[in-house]
């Protein structure tokens, strides 16, 4: 028994109704969309929100942590200011302070005769302190030594004669007559 269309019905019917006990082929394509589109919306908000962290990995900055916290509180509080103040830190360079630090610090250990961790140092640096401890007494630094020697202090340039005094330190001097 075929099944008579409905006489209200038009005779050219679209090609997504289906008749009646038919798979509905739209609803299965459509389905299959929305989970796309959905997926490819998170893949490009999440890849948009961690774009400074990757710009800081990238150009391997020292701020990377900081970039990196303030991308993933940004994306759970959906906060965009903490997202633009990520992705200005992404592009902007601090200066590494430590490194000079750490470097006075190293030059200040060899100075004093000490080695750092991890330096490999060559043969000639390492006879350095040795000649240097060999100059004291067993048990004495030469930091010891150096806190009893007092070095006379010089002054600041200061006129100290008359006729520099009276012409403003200009001119030649003149030497000083008493009588």
């Amino acid at each position: 028994m075929t099944t008579q269309p409905n006489a209200a019905a038009t005779e050219h019917l679209p090609f997504f109704i289906t008749p009646p006990g038919g798979t509905d082929v739209l609803l299965y394509v459509m389905v299959v969309f929305i989970l796309l589109f959905v997926v490819g919306l998170g893949v490009i908000f999440l890849t948009i929100h961690h774009l400074p962290e990757r710009i800081a990995h990238r150009t391997k900055k020292v701020q990377l942590e900081i970039v990196a916290v303030l991308t993933l509180v940004a994306m759970f509080t959906h906060e965009n200011v903490l997202w633009v103040a990520a992705l200005l830190l992404a592009y902007i360079d601090i200066p590494d302070f430590m490194t000079p630090v750490r470097r006075i610090a190293s030059a200040v250990e060899n100075i004093a005769g000490e080695e750092t961790e991890g330096e490999v140092t060559s043969s000639s640096e390492t006879a350095k302190p040795a000649v240097q401890e060999s100059l004291h007494a067993p048990g004495e630094t030469p930091f010891k030594k150096a806190e009893l020697v007092e070095t006379p202090r010089q002054s600041p340039s200061v006129p100290t004669q008359k006729s520099d005094l009276s012409r403003g330190g200009r001119g030649r001097p003149r030497s000083i007559n008493n009588g």
